[in-house]
């Protein structure tokens, strides 16, 4: 390594060697998007990325929406031609688990014992599906979806006249759901909150989420307790705590996810809900960084860390991290934003809901074109939830970015365009 240049945020970046070796362990969003920015900042050593899955990295949102519903394949998700790696000098290695890191030696250990040498590492472990002690998860007929191999085996199991039982109300669980509808199936979903999207929306809009899928079929049990996934050789129903059975053909178990941080903690990083790194993507350990959902990160719009479940989130850090290694200046922290499509709508979130004072439903949810508004106390915008409300979108992610109070009048009065608004 040689020394780096001052970047324009007074800190010193970190430039590699033209020989040094670069190792990517996790080929999802986030490590397939590191290895293309190293070469697209000049980087010229040897990197290879390690990827579980048997697949190069891939696009996994659509895998609940459009591989269920059969309007996608493998070639269509796919980050990057297959051509790509080879013409940028990127050796895959996939269908290969890593299962320990020498942080000392610097090498990462693959199953059946081969060793990668590393002069410099990037973690992008993601995370996976939570699994709860739940009686009968293991029948077949049970599922989970946060792979390729999960979409596809679920696809298989729905169709006209298949019921399919979903176990969390989440934004998977929702958009799984709706796909069924979309092949003719049958679904019910059962929360044990009292309503859904409990954790990560407000209540207006689960209120509206929950309306619009049960005007197309959708049905819910809410403020129950799962006691156990029941069937003789495969999964027929799901049994609540009240003793009702819920008859199916497939469940979807979807009750969030958690990081794969236990590869980097054997290793002696830092941990914490999440492997910690600072905002240029390092970890404890100089000669590591990692990126996307198996870390926990700074939000300095917020004075808070936090872990993040999302494209944006997994862009931003790749770059952070392409950035550090090729001695470029810090990138300026980003909005954190997400999206979930179901039906006809297109939710779009940006900002968190840290310490708000004041809710602003702006527009008319029955209209299926509105927007919750979350303001801190002093009328700043903390965070936006837009259905269908593409404008309302982009003006609230620049008002939470630039930290600009706003007239909460304005913002609720549909007659005052955003653009106004954010004036």
């Amino acid at each position: 390594m040689i020394a780096g240049q001052t970047s324009e945020t007074g800190r010193t970046g970190r430039v590699l060697a033209a020989e040094a070796r670069v190792v990517i362990v996790g080929a999802g969003h986030a490590g397939g998007t590191a290895a293309a920015l190293l070469r697209q900042y000049g980087f010229a050593g040897p990197i290879t990325l390690v990827g579980e899955e048997p697949l190069p990295p891939y696009q996994r949102p659509p895998l609940s929406k459009a591989w269920l519903k059969g309007e996608a394949d493998a070639d269509a998700l796919a980050l990057r031609p297959d051509s790509y790696y080879a013409e940028q000098a990127i050796a895959l290695r996939l269908g290969a688990r890593v299962e320990a890191m020498d942080l000392a030696g610097r090498t990462v250990t693959l199953q059946g014992g081969e060793r990668l040498a590393y002069d410099r590492l990037i973690l992008a472990t993601g995370a996976r599906a939570r699994r709860i002690p739940l009686p009968g998860l293991e029948l077949p007929g049970v599922h989970e979806l946060r792979t390729a191999a999960d979409a596809e085996a679920l696809k298989q199991a729905l169709g006209r006249g298949r019921r399919l039982a979903v176990i969390g109300g989440g934004y998977i669980g929702l958009e799984a759901a709706a796909s069924a509808r979309a092949l003719d199936a049958e679904a019910v979903v059962i929360e044990r909150e009292p309503r859904l999207l409990a954790r990560v929306a407000c209540a207006a809009l689960s209120n509206f989420f929950q309306d619009y899928h049960a005007a197309r079929g959708v049905a819910f049990v809410l403020g129950a307790d799962v006691q156990a996934i029941v069937g003789e050789g495969r999964a027929e129903g799901v049994r609540l705590a009240d003793g009702r059975i819920l008859s199916c053909d497939a469940v979807l178990v979807g009750v969030g996810a958690v990081p794969n941080q236990e590869l980097a903690q054997a290793a002696g990083l830092a941990c914490e809900g999440g492997i910690r790194v600072d905002l240029r993507a390092r970890t404890s350990d100089p000669h590591v960084h990692a990126i996307g959902d198996c870390t926990r990160r700074p939000l300095p719009l917020y004075g808070q860390a936090h872990r993040l479940e999302s494209v944006p989130n997994a862009l931003e850090q790749a770059k952070q991290a392409a950035a550090d290694l090729c001695g470029r200046p810090e990138p300026a922290p980003e909005v954190p934003w997400f999206w979930s499509d179901q039906y006809d709508l297109k939710l779009q979130i940006a900002g968190l809901p840290f310490d708000v004072a004041q809710t602003i439903v702006r527009g008319e949810p029955t209209t299926a074109r509105f927007a919750v508004f979350h303001l801190d106390p002093e009328h700043r915008v903390q965070a936006v939830e837009a259905v269908n409300a593409a404008p309302e979108f982009m003006a609230g992610r620049l008002l939470i970015g630039n930290r600009k109070p706003v007239a909460p009048e304005k913002l609720r009065d549909m007659s005052v365009s955003m653009k106004e608004v954010a004036a």
